[in-house]
């Protein structure tokens, strides 16, 4: 049989130069493409090119990005303080996204320089429920005064009286549940003087309670940074907690309370002086995770931190009963050694 003459079609696709980035305007790019990006996929895309980056690099860009995402950054100081950041908007993302990674603890309590500690704290909170934002707030905190140095580290960013609405009904068997999955909060803990900026939430929250007697649910979001080694500061939480209760006549949960304290292993609150050398501890320290699992993440350090807290207990109680039973020996044994040298007399 003869064989057929007709040959198939060739399957080789000459390669048009124009088809690749390079052959898109930059404009075009920048403006319909970038800007609908955000800050973690901006940061990836950045990397493959150096259009991209030269692109991406743009401070509006970013700065954009950061007030999506957290609504507290467009007040005015901010926007100022961000843009002055060494790499603009780009630096402030870069240090506020990420979780906090973990800190090398080998270093003293009294250690650093106190000229060069911040001598103002700058806090940008932003709650989410879903999609929906429901409280943004930024709070200046001094560091230097006296009282600011000896007292318990707490900021309080709503007055006694001031309440928060929120989309959740109350009570419910699942509210706890629904804060859990729902509830997102970022605070971003920035020192205006150092240009320097990281985010002490968890994202979602690392545990929801409800409190047996008054019914007020407690949502905590959390950091550990490492402090002094072979101390109880040695982990410290950095803890945001958020409490939710019941309206005056029923019906919305609402927002009473959102703090921040920084934590010791032995549950003990720190004050002003050690809390800003842990904190700047963290400001100087890398970051951590950026992607989607950075939420699993922070609930594994809070995990492990609760673990070896649990470890210090039990090692602190078996020490205080070894104690306990040689001060009973010791006793007991002086008790009648003074008998016998009574009756020998």
């Amino acid at each position: 049989m003869a064989r057929s003459s007709h040959q198939p079609p060739s399957t080789t696709v000459d390669y048009d130069s124009s088809a690749s980035i390079s052959g898109v305007h930059p404009d075009i790019i920048q403006t319909h493409i970038l800007t609908r990006l955000d800050g973690p996929t901006l940061a990836s895309a950045a990397c493959t090119s150096s259009q991209l980056h030269s692109l991406a690099s743009d401070h509006s860009l970013w700065a954009n990005i950061c007030h999506s995402t957290w609504p507290s950054t467009t007040a005015p100081r901010l926007r100022q303080l961000i843009s002055s950041f060494p790499d603009g908007a780009f630096s402030f993302f870069s240090d506020s996204f990420p979780l906090l990674a973990n800190i090398d603890s080998s270093f003293s309590a009294s250690a650093g320089d106190q000229h060069n500690r911040p001598s103002e704290l700058i806090s940008a909170v932003d709650i989410y429920h879903g999609d929906k934002l429901i409280f943004s707030k930024v709070m200046e905190t001094e560091t230097e005064t006296g009282w600011f140095m000896c007292s318990p580290f707490r900021v309080d960013l709503l007055e006694p009286k001031d309440v928060v609405p929120t989309p959740v009904n109350y009570p419910e068997a699942e509210t706890c549940r629904d804060l859990g999955e729902e509830l997102r909060l970022s605070w971003i803990l920035i020192d205006p003087v150092g240009r320097r900026a990281m985010n002490l939430s968890s994202h979602t929250a690392v545990s929801v309670q409800r409190h047996w007697l008054s019914g007020e649910v407690h949502a905590r979001f959390a950091s550990i940074l490492t402090g002094e080694r072979g101390t109880a500061s040695e982990f410290v939480q950095c803890g945001v907690v958020v409490t939710c209760g019941a309206g005056a006549e029923g019906g919305e949960l609402q927002v009473r309370e959102v703090s921040l304290q920084v934590e010791d292993m032995d549950g003990m609150h720190l004050n002003g002086k050690d809390s800003l050398i842990i904190l700047e501890r963290g400001l100087e320290g890398r970051k951590g995770r950026k992607g989607r699992r950075r939420e699993e993440e922070g609930r594994r350090r809070y995990e492990e931190y609760l673990e070896r807290k649990r470890e210090r207990k039990e090692k602190k109680m078996r020490t205080e009963g070894t104690l306990d039973t040689l001060c009973v020996t010791f006793g007991v044994l002086g008790f009648f050694l003074f008998w016998l040298f009574i009756l020998c007399r």
